[in-house]
């Protein structure tokens, strides 16, 4: 008897020691004992989004591209942005990740006759985990060649034990792949990309109060017949959410000269053979029907004074030359160079809306009034 009750409480030691062992291994990773699953796949997602040391060669991250301070945009405002590896750029601009997990699946609305929904310009993803894997494998951004790879390197990394404490130990590769997406995908939900923080919410709320020249630039944007800016960038509750999001999701060809200053006309054939006669056809190309060449999805306009360039080719560098464009774009002699895809133009709604300067410079006044982190 007093040999079993030895061993058993030689086990309660063991069984005690390694408790406090694992509190404090939580304790140095940042956890508390008490940290619960969703907070600790948030905390995982947020170290994996900046995590340079999973691209190939090391030195990229989600973040590199998508920076809190830009709204999870190009913090260096490029045309496009850089590959991991020198000399290697993507084909369109960045675009913001806050506010994306309100993007439905891509899908066909018979009310709007046009395609709705999905992620990246053209739509060619449904959700977050798909969106978040494409990068890493992406020879002209995070340049992995496999999932394999990406597993390795962060096996490798300090985040490892982090993705131990959410998911347990690697025991399949594509597994361990997915987690890392879903990770990364739950950080893209959280708050901290979805604050609603902005002027404009502190407006709706009336714990603020637009400026003449907001409140003017509100009325021309909301206008049907002349702003006409939320027919499209609509102000109005999302009916999924309830949250005023800025778009409709839906998909134009507003009539984007082509840039020629985007470098990925310049990269070798084996990533672009087309060179300098590329043509981006956007959500046409991808679900092969020529109606919808040149067509891109509508972004949300939250925070779209920290997002510049513009458009998906990031032809315009100010809030300014976009409204002026979407002005004057048809006006003979408007100076603007011609379309990169002419045939599905929208010319119903924008092109020659006869605004003047004032009206153009009071919509950039509200639309400054999107930037989340206003103070009361």
């Amino acid at each position: 008897m007093k040999i079993i009750r030895l061993k058993y409480s030689v086990l309660l030691i063991l069984v005690a020691v390694m408790s406090l062992l694992e509190v404090e291994s939580c304790r140095k990773s940042g956890y508390s004992a008490e940290l619960h699953s969703d907070e600790l796949i948030v905390t995982l997602g947020r170290r994996l989004f900046f995590d340079n040391t999973l691209s190939n060669p090391s030195g990229q991250s989600c973040g590199s591209c998508h920076a809190p301070s830009a709204a999870f945009s190009d913090l260096s405002h490029n045309i496009v942005s850089p590959g991991v590896v020198p000399g290697l750029f993507g084909n369109r601009n960045a675009p913001l990740a806050m506010y994306a997990k309100y993007v439905p699946a891509l899908h066909y609305s018979i009310d709007d006759s046009s395609y709705v929904g999905g992620l990246f310009w053209d739509g060619r993803v449904n959700t977050l985990e798909e969106q978040a894997q494409k990068p890493f494998l992406n020879p002209l951004e995070m340049a992995n060649t496999d999932a394999a790879m990406v597993v390795s390197k962060l096996q490798q990394s300090e985040n490892f034990s982090y993705y131990k404490l959410a998911y347990g130990d690697i025991t399949d590769v594509n597994t361990a792949f997915a987690n890392i997406a879903a990770a990364i995908a739950t950080y893209e939900r959280s708050d901290e990309l979805n604050a609603f923080t902005s002027k404009y919410d502190y407006y709706l709320a009336d714990k603020a109060t637009l400026t003449d020249a907001e409140t003017r630039g509100m009325l021309l944007f909301t206008d049907t017949l002349k702003g006409m800016c939320a027919n499209c960038h609509l102000i109005t509750p999302d009916d999924a959410s309830g949250k005023v999001l800025f778009t409709d999701f839906s998909y134009e060809n507003d009539g984007v000269p082509k840039n020629l200053y985007n470098p990925y006309y310049t990269l070798p054939g084996t990533y672009n053979a087309a060179g300098l006669s590329y043509i981006d056809l956007g959500l046409g190309d991808f679900i092969n029907d020529s109606a919808f060449y040149g067509t891109f999805r509508t972004p949300t306009l939250r925070n779209i004074a920290l997002t510049a360039p513009y458009f998906h080719n990031g032809c315009f560098g100010t809030l300014e030359q976009v409204v002026h464009f979407y002005n004057t774009r048809n006006v003979p002699g408007s100076g603007f160079d011609a379309p990169e895809y002419a045939p599905t133009i929208d010319s119903a709604e924008t092109g020659d809306q006869k605004l003047t300067s004032k009206d153009e410079a009071d919509i950039v006044a509200f639309l400054k009034t999107l930037t989340d982190g206003y103070q009361p």
